[in-house]
């Protein structure tokens, strides 16, 4: 069951919308990230018709979340050029997703122009890298299209590179459908830990432009880790496009229990 199909079925509650968390979505015993965080900016998107472009989306996984969830948005403060929004999402009671969300017009005054995100210089082109096996993974990962993207090299570093597409994004905001895939990959210091139980703890998401584009689908998503110490480890994040442009940047903390 795919995003679009998950929005089609909910129903309409006071400040937002209820809907249900298929198995297809889940992340062991909480639903994936980037699915949780996609549900609450469709929240925020309809406070108003006439938002800005998203900005940037500061998100607490606070709990798990499974099963119906009700997702829930309000106004926190409109100005002439920003307009911040929070949003929840929620199961039996309980908050499982807090998130604040900044949209922001364009500043035609400034003049400064500074794009200093390159993409990996060791990348493997999208049309030359090689498919990840089907088997495995977790649950959620058959809703994505997957590719490896650096070369396979024998020494473990704290960095995980992938090409990634979503299978349906019919109908979906092109920034929905860029939240929903941004926190696909897994942490990236697990090439040292092997397989691990972790949770999400915090993430903040910048955007780099105002309508992400690519071709096909297919953005390349880095997660590199520069910290870990006793079960905590910290992230650097950041997407680009087909054509190596930047269009998003982030910052991740993940508890680790193995």
């Amino acid at each position: 069951m795919s995003l679009p199909q998950i929005l089609a079925a909910a129903r309409s509650i006071e400040n937002g919308f209820a809907a249900t968390i298929p198995d297809g979505w889940m992340q062991g015993r909480t639903s994936y990230g980037g699915l949780s965080a996609a549900l609450a900016l469709v929240a925020a998107q309809r406070i108003a018709d006439d938002l800005p472009p998203l900005r940037s989306a500061t998100v607490n996984f606070v709990g798990p979340l499974a099963g119906e969830v009700e997702v829930t948005a309000r106004l926190l403060r409109r100005g002439r050029n920003a307009t911040w929004i929070s949003a929840e999402v929620g199961a039996e009671g309980a908050v499982g997703l807090s998130a604040t969300f900044v949209f922001m017009g364009s500043v035609e005054q400034s003049t400064l122009h500074l794009h200093e995100v390159p993409a990996p210089a060791d990348l493997v082109p999208l049309a030359e890298a090689l498919p990840l096996p089907e088997r495995g993974g977790p649950s959620f990962a058959p809703n994505f299209e997957r590719r490896f993207g650096l070369p396979r090299s024998d020494v473990a570093e704290p960095v995980i590179c992938w090409w990634e597409r979503l299978r349906d994004t019919e109908g979906l905001d092109p920034m929905v459908a860029l939240l929903l895939l941004a926190d696909a990959l897994p942490p990236g210091v697990m090439p040292l830990t092997g397989p691990a139980p972790i949770s999400s703890m915090t993430w903040l998401i910048n955007l780099l432009t105002a309508e992400p584009r690519t071709d096909d689908g297919w953005f390349l998503l880095r997660a590199l880790g520069n910290y870990a110490e006793k079960g905590c480890s910290s992230q650097d994040m950041a997407i680009w496009n087909t054509r190596g442009e930047a269009v998003a940047v982030g910052m991740q903390s993940i508890a680790l229990f193995g």
